[in-house]
């Protein structure tokens, strides 16, 4: 038997949303006390068994895979996805347009710049020393800037900041920040060549992203 979503009274939910079979919208945190409602623009998507909390704020066409958490006091923008089985901690800032694949985690305090790609199992660490008493005042400073492409399987440790447009090869570990426009690969990562530098193997395009407006 079908199991309706649940819709608490703390939440505000745009026009022509589709909302999966057991999802839960604006549940409450036992951690952050007196949370604003649950606001979710239109044409949203929330695929099954997905969970969002109250206190986050939604643009217009957001999408969520299956299996989904986002815990409360985001702030994310319009035409943003995650994936299946990806886990968004609390009080992050994820602009238009950004894409985030399968089983990905964000934990706190992350900006995610508009149009930037996490591919599938990015994981992103936030504290140097856990558990810490003073995690609250250390954990900020992760940046992923507009534009950046993260590959699969990268770790990202705690303060680093990854440049705009730039490419972080998969499996690759950030354990410093990346400057714009940059190829970085390995573990530790490194910077190996610019983006500019990037051949198509197969062809289809003189240079990758080309496609896009810079």
């Amino acid at each position: 038997m079908a199991s309706k979503p649940v819709i608490k009274g703390n939440v505000r939910l745009g026009g022509n949303a589709a909302i999966g079979e057991f999802v839960i919208l604006g549940e409450q945190s036992t951690k952050t006390k007196n949370l604003s409602p649950l606001v979710i623009g239109r044409n949203a998507r929330i695929r099954s068994h997905s969970v969002i909390y109250a206190g986050n704020r939604i643009g217009d066409d957001f999408q969520t895979g299956h299996h989904v958490l986002v815990r409360e006091n985001n702030v994310i923008g319009k035409n943003v996805s995650i994936g299946s089985g990806s886990d968004v901690g609390r009080e992050n800032r994820i602009g238009d347009g950004v894409r985030i694949h399968s089983s990905c985690f964000i934990p706190e305090y992350v900006t995610i710049e508009k149009t930037a790609w996490l591919g599938p199992r990015v994981t992103i660490l936030n504290i140097l020393h856990p558990p810490c008493p003073k995690f609250e005042d250390c954990a900020k400073g992760i940046v992923i800037r507009e534009n950046a492409k993260i590959g699969g399987s990268v770790t990202i440790g705690p303060g680093v900041k990854i440049g705009r447009n730039s490419v972080i090869g998969s499996g690759a570990v950030v354990m410093k920040s990346i400057p714009d426009d940059s190829v970085a690969v390995g573990n530790p990562a490194r910077v190996i060549k610019k983006v500019r530098e990037l051949e198509c193997k197969p062809g289809f395009f003189k240079v990758p992203y080309e496609w896009e407006n810079r």
